[in-house]
């Protein structure tokens, strides 16, 4: 892959991890494939870019609880760019597309929570604004809902937005 790509990593936040009451489907795993990802990353020095969700008070996200914090199996370096947001498009009101181009980047990887939220939303906008998004097949994940599970929202996804908002890729098949 071009050296104009960069890792981006959608709302791996310790307050996805800590809800009783909506468990996150694979979540081990998740940062398993991560780990992996952000090591290619690294090696190749790839930018590598956190977007973290501004929940609003008293809830998980809540950026004054350690719930707003980057999960710390995979916790940002210093070298690392770090992007809050308040909406489910990490574009939105954002220095992101910015911060892309200050890059020369043209070509982004895409993981993290919430499959249908989040991760789709910036997928489609990412597509929407002309850039080639890969989203790692193995590397997002989501909560059960009352209306399907979270194994059959991923696949659906994965599905769903394959060859024309982004090319679906497992971990080992991204090569930096």
């Amino acid at each position: 892959m071009e050296k104009n790509t960069a890792l981006m990593i959608i709302d791996v936040q310790i307050g996805m991890f800590t809800d009783p009451n909506y468990p996150l489907y694979n979540g081990n795993e998740l940062l398993d494939t991560l780990e992996c990802l952000i090591k290619k990353a690294r090696y190749d020095d790839i930018p590598i870019i956190y977007i973290q969700h501004k929940g609003d008070a008293g809830d998980s996200l809540d950026p004054t609880t350690e719930g707003f914090k980057v999960h710390q199996r995979i916790a940002p370096l210093a070298e690392d760019i770090v992007i809050s947001k308040t909406r489910p498009n990490a574009f939105y009101k954002t220095e992101l597309k910015q911060t892309l181009d200050n890059l020369g980047v043209h070509n982004i990887i895409l993981c993290g929570i919430q499959t249908e939220m989040c991760v789709d939303t910036t997928c489609r906008q990412a597509s929407d604004l002309e850039y080639n998004v890969i989203l790692v097949k193995d590397g997002h994940t989501t909560f059960d809902s009352p209306v399907l599970k979270a194994a059959e929202i991923i696949k659906h996804h994965n599905f769903l937005l394959d060859g024309w908002a982004a090319d679906i890729k497992t971990e080992k098949q991204i090569i930096f």
